[in-house]
This record gives structure tokens, C-alpha cells and sequence, in this order.
């Protein structure tokens, strides 16, 4: 089988962890070739940042370089605003679902979307649902029934407990919780640390324990 040449886009610290990802899944089935990075403004590189291929402007001048886009950015908005811009450009692509091959849950009732990302030592049980563009980082714990919505982030530790859902576009912090069957709203944000003991409405960011509104604190 051909390996699927992939281009990443982005090209900071979770760029790069997808391309391990990338190679990790390449090296326990000869799945994927890592092209490089791709960003939409060079001039916004930092020190941190790899080297690039190019701005997006390459992925056009070099469309037989490549077959699928995976996307290294950690920002649930730039997440789905990167997969709307590419698809408007480009029509309809390959987004692969990556699994670290560390991650631990029932894969046969789990539905993962286009985009979706899960890190290394994850921990999930049953009927996992990552709708596209979804990314669950490293060491997360995740319930059964849990759903991750399109373009979510989950960072490094949290623990998404059984029945969560997180609307499209929210964002769990590092090590925060989210307690059983509650709801995240569209576009929220759980700060780090936090214990989200009710549920979150649309566009709001909660920190604490218990979690709060910000300008409840």
C-alpha cells in the first residue's frame, strides 16, 4: 500500500507533536510520509517554530506532493477556521483520523470524525464519539459516552467523564475535569485545573473548583 503523504499545518509545539503522531502510526504499519509544515503567514513564525515548507501558496504549487492535511494547531477556532479555509481552496480533502498506538479504548464503538486527533497514553472506554477536527491530547481520560465535539480541544491530563459532551468548538484545559453526563457549551472554555460541576452555556470560560463563570470570581 502507498504511504499517504501528509502535510501539517501549523508549526509550533502541537505541529510538531502531530508529526510524531505521524510517525509513530508510520512505524507500526508504514501508513504515512511527514512532508513538512505548512503556514498561513510566514512572517508569524516565532523562534519555536520549525522550518516550513511555505506558506499555503505551496500546497498549490505542489498539489502532486501531497494526498491528505493534518492540522498541528491547538486552538479549537483556528482548528475549524484552517479546515473550512482549506476545503473552500482545495475542494474536499484527506484528513486522516490519527490514534496514537498507545491509547487504550473500545475502537469497535467509537466514531471518529475526518481530522480527528488522539495522543499518546489516552485512556477511553466505550462508545467514544470525536466528531472531525477533534483533538484529545496526551494523558487524557475519557468515560464512556463521551463526545468530543467538532474542532474541540482537550489538553494534556483532563478528565472528560462518562456521558460529557462538548459542543463544537470548546475547550478543556490542562488537567481540568468535567464530571459526569454535564454539558460544555459551544465555544466555552474549562481553565485549567478546573472541576466543572454543572453544565457550561455557549461562549463562556469557567476556572476553579468549582468551576465558575470569570466574572462570577
Amino acid at each position: 500500500m502507498a504511504l499517504r503523504r501528509v502535510v501539517i499545518l501549523g508549526a509550533g509545539g502541537q505541529a510538531r507533536d502531530t508529526a510524531w503522531l505521524l510517525r509513530e502510526l508510520d512505524r507500526e504499519a508504514r501508513a504515512f510520509d511527514v512532508v513538512g509544515f505548512v503556514v498561513s503567514d510566514r512572517a508569524r513564525l516565532g523562534p519555536h517554530d520549525s522550518d516550513v515548507l511555505g506558506d499555503t501558496d505551496w500546497l498549490e504549487e505542489h498539489r502532486a506532493k501531497w494526498d491528505a492535511l493534518a492540522i498541528g494547531i491547538g486552538t479549537p477556532a483556528a482548528r475549524l477556521r484552517v479546515a473550512e479555509a482549506m476545503e473552500a481552496r482545495f475542494g474536499p480533502l484527506d484528513w486522516p483520523t490519527l490514534v496514537h498506538p498507545s491509547a487504550i479504548f473500545e475502537r469497535a464503538s467509537a466514531r471518529l470524525g475526518p481530522g480527528a486527533m488522539i495522543g499518546a497514553a489516552t485512556g477511553g472506554s466505550v462508545e467514544l464519539t470525536l466528531e472531525p477536527f477533534a483533538l484529545v491530547n496526551l494523558g487524557v481520560t475519557l468515560g464512556h459516552e463521551a463526545s468530543i465535539g467538532r474542532g474541540c480541544v482537550v489538553n494534556h491530563g483532563a478528565s472528560i467523564s462518562g456521558g460529557v459532551v462538548l459542543e463544537e468548538g470548546a475547550l478543556v484545559g490542562t488537567g481540568a475535569r468535567v464530571l459526569q453526563y454535564l454539558r460544555v457549551g459551544r465555544g466555552s472554555t474549562v481553565g485549567a485545573g478546573a472541576v466543572v460541576t454543572k453544565d457550561v452555556p455557549a461562549g463562556r470560560t469557567v476556572v476553579g473548583v468549582p468551576a465558575r463563570p470569570i466574572e462570577e470570581r
